[in-house]
């Protein structure tokens, strides 16, 4: 890989490791992206060779986008919030149902500055996987990313979002 890249060196030392495993193991993906806002999905097309794994993307910032595009339901929002692991889990499954992927990641969280709370302040983000037709319980995590700012924030989530998608 040449360092011709917008995106930083471990982003895309890592979206390549995706891709690679993913191809080998004739996998395709599809990402739902809120605060990472394509990143992730940008990671990979950096990346040669990324069609063969890359099925789609959907950037759902708003909640609206996030029921329109995923079918998540205006009943998970309202009650846990779009940064809660049921709304990563429901957009995680609206990209599967909305796709021919195999596995699905889904991230969302605040990257500040602002709106953040005291139950989930600015760095919290979520994310989920999901596999097409499997019986596995939800996979989901919560973590308190720690970056000084927004950039970094979203930064860290991107190589979280990437590690879920290895094999």
């Amino acid at each position: 890989m040449t360092s011709e890249t917008i995106l930083p060196h471990e982003v895309t030392a890592l979206a390549a490791k995706v891709v690679e495993a993913n191809r080998a193991e004739g996998r395709t993906v599809v990402l739902a992206e809120s605060c990472t806002g394509g990143l992730v999905a940008s990671a990979l097309t950096e990346i040669p060779g990324s069609s063969a794994v890359l099925d789609r993307g959907f950037v759902t910032y708003s909640n609206q986008a996030k029921m329109e595009m995923l079918g998540v339901s205006a009943d998970i929002i309202e009650t846990f919030g779009a940064v809660s692991i049921a709304c990563v889990w429901a957009m995680a499954q609206g990209a599967l149902r909305h796709s021919h992927a195999d596995v699905a990641v889904a991230v969302s969280g605040i990257a500040g500055p602002g709106g953040g709370t005291a139950l989930k302040p600015v760095g919290t983000v979520v994310f989920a996987r999901a596999f097409r037709n499997s019986d596995a319980a939800p996979e989901g995590d919560l973590r308190q990313m720690d970056g000084a700012n927004r950039a970094e924030i979203r930064r860290q989530a991107a190589l979280v979002a990437l590690e879920l998608l290895l094999p």
